[in-house]
């Protein structure tokens, strides 16, 4: 097939993921006051679709294998769609709540299967490729965050971004399908087990690494615009920090990860970053009347920091089983546990009575994550990949 077509695809695929996301944190403030929950019980809105990313990342093989990997991001961004409309529509918390789960479950099989289509159909320019789909999903979230509270104040209230990304999600399902419709015929393919390296020491230091970025970036995204409301700011202005904090993102990410390919080290660009963005958290407390200039400062240091840390079990492990062993345990464990981010930040939220308390669990948080990615120098990458850890294979049928 023409690959050009496919290739606006996976961008308009990738905007799809993130906005029902992204987009929840600045409505938080509304949707807590319309429904009547606790800081707690919102923070599940943004807890529920990273945990099914977790969960549902290491099926989408399968899936694929079944139904072949065109059919199989159809399907989770037709979840994503009808969900996010049905989500928007039905009434009380218990139901926005619960149609959170099947949204999230589409996010995490389409999250998985993207790169699936990368490695299928652009074999020979895998990191092209990977750049076009994580803009898309990068410009979705901006987009979004910069858009929510606009759209709920023009509408009257905050279903109606809702439905709107839910729409959105679900048009972009359909062009999916239009144009990939000359992709490859499924042969139905018998897919091996991957046995994860649970024994591995390195294997969980790359979970951890991955747990606190995540933890990190998706607790400012839920809680960053609602502890600015709480400071006096407006929903509007709120929003706009973090769609500038998610802007951001898009130019660093792209120019710092292809710097590291060709000056310094993994361990000095991710350190590096990381350091960047533990100081833009401090400052977020310290000194809070300065919000846009600690969103560009943190948006810069997220940009690479993804991408990077996507890179590491690359540099860890030899053959593509082993690479996929650890990425799929690095990322599986690490969205799983990553999830409870929103969730514990709200409740921290409930039980201090103000945001400061969970702006300095993120600084924590991101104080780790400097001294995670500072250790992870080449030596002890390749001693990790020599190690001779039995479990860095795929299991047997």
């Amino acid at each position: 097939m023409r690959r050009a077509p496919l290739l606006v695809a996976l961008f308009l695929a990738a905007v799809a993921l993130r906005p029902q996301l992204v987009g929840i944190g600045p409505l938080l403030p509304s949707i807590q006051k319309d429904l009547g929950v606790s800081h707690a019980v919102a923070g599940l809105l943004g807890t529920i679709p990273v945990l099914c990313m977790g969960l549902f990342a290491p099926p989408a093989p399968y899936l694929s294998g079944r139904i072949g990997t065109r059919n199989a991001i159809a399907v989770a961004l037709a979840l994503i769609g009808a969900f996010g409309i049905a989500r928007a529509l039905v009434p009380g918390a218990a139901g926005v709540v619960l149609l959170t789960f099947p949204l999230g479950i589409g996010m995490g099989l389409a999250g998985a299967m993207l790169p699936v289509a990368v490695k299928e159909r652009f074999a020979d320019r895998p990191g092209f490729a990977t750049g076009v789909y994580t803009t898309g999903i990068t410009i979705g979230s901006a987009t979004a965050a910069a858009v929510a509270v606009p759209l709920a104040h023009v509408a009257g209230g905050w279903r109606t971004p809702l439905l709107v990304f839910g729409s959105v999600s679900a048009g972009l399902g359909v062009l999916w399908l239009w144009l990939t419709r000359t992709y490859p015929p499924h042969v139905r393919a018998e897919v091996r087990p991957l046995r994860l390296p649970l024994r591995n020491p390195l294997a969980w230091r790359l979970v951890a690494a991955f747990f606190f970025m995540s933890f990190v970036f998706y607790g400012l995204n839920s809680w960053l615009p609602d502890a600015y409301v709480e400071r006096g700011w407006s929903e509007s202005s709120a929003g706009a920090l973090i769609a500038v904090l998610n802007a951001v993102t898009i130019p660093c990410g792209f120019f710092i990860a292809w710097a590291a390919d060709h000056w310094g080290t993994r361990r000095l660009w991710l350190g590096g970053a990381a350091t960047v963005q533990l100081g833009g958290l401090l400052g977020v407390v310290l000194a809070p009347g300065a919000g846009w200039l600690w969103a560009v400062l943190i948006g810069t240091a997220i940009g690479p920091l993804f991408p990077l840390t996507l890179t590491l079990p690359l540099d860890a492990a030899e053959r593509p089983a082993e690479v996929a062993a650890l990425a799929g345990m690095m990322l599986g464990l690490g969205y799983t546990l990553s999830a409870s981010g929103p969730l514990i930040l709200g409740a921290v939220r409930d039980l201090s009575g103000g945001f400061d308390a969970v702006l300095w669990v993120l600084v924590a948080a991101g104080a780790v994550l400097v001294v995670l990615d500072s250790s992870f120098s080449p030596a002890r990458l390749a001693a990790g990949r020599s190690s001779g850890e039995p479990p860095l294979r795929a299991a047997s049928s």
